[in-house]
């Protein structure tokens, strides 16, 4: 039955208030079957793309189609349903179509329940299936070997730095960067107790203790803390111990069954860590790229100014650019660098050419979306 609003007008639009809400209510229904049928229609769709991409070979997974086409979304949607839950919505509608035209594998940092795996959920959707692992070089490993489809990697934090294992990693991997995630972060603490004065120690993974260093010594100054791997296994300890306390995320709150004692107890509201999908192929342009390369140069006077010349001369941005000592030749260092823009891009490609003239070493390590 098709629901309209003449019956309001008979009551002068002052309906008795629990018809009004019968009303809405069927007519949320209605909406909700038009929106099932609609994901069905999609599926079928979906899955004719699926086969052809089987035919020809190409890939299931293309982050750029998936920008782009959120970006449309957000210009063309006038609201109220507000931009960043549409974006959550249809990362869903993504995952799940993936899962349709070809189910993927992708590894994290775990266990479950890490900011890692709370990264690679909002990027790839619960649909994908998650498998933790026990370090990121495990993650680089695996997908190397072609036993995980994709990863995802912490890559750098906003209050701790980089994380240097990631990068070095890079240096011998054939991996490329398919697309970055930025994650906010927000710590809490996690017990089975239900008040602070019942906490007799606490887990954590020593970056949040330091970044929630102000908030313990002012609330719980004498108590014990015990350092664990990640933020995730520290919320497993408290799951086992009823006077045990976390700090971890809302996410580690739900998996281990934790109240939240207190929330947001980092120091720093602006607290983000990027996150990268690593994987075997390189990725088409979206439009709103960022291309990560390496390098290293010769040790003599000037140089570092010469080979990024070419980059301001072509009002190339650059976003990150950070050292590390090479582990194979004293006193010798490659250089990260983040910059705006495609690698197929004509006016990177020229730049790149100088900077490979200029290096002993470059490896582009890829040209992906930036995070949303």
């Amino acid at each position: 039955m098709v629901v309209d609003f003449s019956t309001l007008i008979f009551y002068g639009g002052d309906m008795p208030p629990g018809k009004t809400l019968s009303l809405f209510r069927r007519q949320i229904d209605q909406i909700d079957q038009k929106i099932l049928d609609l994901l069905n229609k999609r599926s079928r769709i979906v899955l004719k793309i699926g086969s052809l991409k089987t035919k020809e070979k190409r890939a299931y997974y293309v982050p750029s189609r998936e920008r782009r086409h959120l970006d449309r979304l957000k210009k063309i949607n006038k609201g109220p349903f507000p931009h960043h839950s549409l974006q959550s919505v249809f990362k869903e509608i993504f995952s799940a179509s993936l899962s349709l035209q070809s189910p993927i594998k992708t590894g994290y940092l775990g266990p479950a329940g890490t900011f890692t795996h709370a990264a690679s959920l909002r990027h790839f959707g619960h649909s994908t299936e998650m498998v933790p692992m026990t370090s990121i070089s495990k993650v680089f490993e695996e997908v190397e070997h072609g036993r995980l489809d994709y990863g995802v990697v912490p890559i750098e934090n906003s209050m701790e730095g980089v994380v240097n294992l990631t990068l070095d990693l890079f240096l011998d991997s054939p991996l490329k960067i398919n697309a970055e995630i930025l994650l906010p972060i927000t710590h809490h603490l996690l017990s089975q107790a239900t008040g602070l004065n019942l906490i007799q120690k606490i887990y954590s993974h020593p970056h949040a203790t330091a970044q929630c260093r102000q908030w313990l010594e002012e609330n719980l100054p004498s108590v014990p803390i015990m350092d664990e791997s990640s933020t995730a296994r520290a919320a497993q300890r408290a799951a086992e111990e009823p006077h045990a306390a976390a700090i971890a995320s809302e996410y580690a709150a739900e998996i281990y069954n934790l109240r939240i004692v207190s929330k947001n107890i980092g120091d720093y509201p602006n607290n983000y860590t990027r996150f990268l999908v690593i994987g075997r192929n390189e990725m088409p342009p979206s439009r709103d790229d960022k291309t990560s390369l390496l390098f290293s140069v010769k040790d003599e006077a000037g140089i570092l100014y010469k080979v990024l010349e070419p980059f301001s001369k072509e009002k190339i941005n650059l976003t990150k650019i950070e050292s590390r000592p090479m582990k194979k030749k004293a006193w010798q260092y490659i250089f990260f660098l983040d910059i705006e823009g495609h690698m197929k891009e004509p006016k990177i490609k020229r730049t790149l050419r100088s900077l490979e003239r200029k290096s002993v070493l470059l490896k582009v390590l890829g040209s992906y979306p930036k995070s949303l």
